[in-house]
């Protein structure tokens, strides 16, 4: 998937049953950092290419990123039929514990409930996690629950919202062989 704006042009391009294989060059570390996370953890092969305003803020490259991310998820997963539907995740990290659970329910929603201990790690505005996942919900139509249960370190904390929101993801996309072919839900459709 390509996205062209006057502010980023991103491209994404993802295997979900790849080996957690990664190629990430975002133009902002810390997020690449993130997304080699779930890549690894959610055992998606993933390629994100991104250039930005950078010269501005981040705000723009990582809020389509996320969008970018989740229309490739949804075309990647399409009708939904076999898969468990839903997942969730509890990460540690040290003194970090954070908890998402996913839901492919065809609607966007987003809970989050992150208190960051501090605004920035390095260069990175903390604030940019929600844009992230606001972003790739809204486009992959999905509901996310992220709640960071406790955590004194910023990177930490993100650390773990990355890593539980991949093992979320790489339950709720596996095959669920009692279901084999047919959509998970009464409505016959997500």
């Amino acid at each position: 998937m390509s996205r062209d704006t006057a502010e980023t042009r991103i491209s994404v391009a993802l295997d979900l049953d790849g080996s957690g294989k990664a190629s990430l060059a975002t133009g902002v570390a810390f997020l690449d950092h993130m997304l080699d996370q779930v890549a690894r953890h959610a055992m998606i092969d993933l390629q994100v290419k991104a250039k930005g305003d950078l010269q501005v803020d981040a705000h723009h490259t990582v809020e389509d990123v996320g969008i970018t991310l989740g229309q490739a998820l949804a075309k990647a997963v399409g009708d939904k039929r076999g898969i468990r539907r839903y997942g969730h995740a509890y990460v540690p990290l040290d003194e970090a514990l954070s908890r998402v659970v996913v839901d492919f329910s065809g609607r966007p929603g987003l809970e989050f409930r992150v208190k960051f201990s501090r605004p920035l790690v390095g260069e990175f505005d903390v604030d940019l996690v929600h844009e992230f996942f606001q972003g790739f919900v809204n486009h992959a139509q999905v509901t996310l629950h992220v709640d960071n249960l406790c955590g004194d370190n910023a990177h930490h904390q993100c650390e773990t919202v990355f890593k539980a929101f991949a093992r979320a993801l790489r339950m709720a996309l596996e095959p669920d062989p009692r279901a084999a072919g047919i959509v998970p839900s009464t409505k016959g459709k997500l």
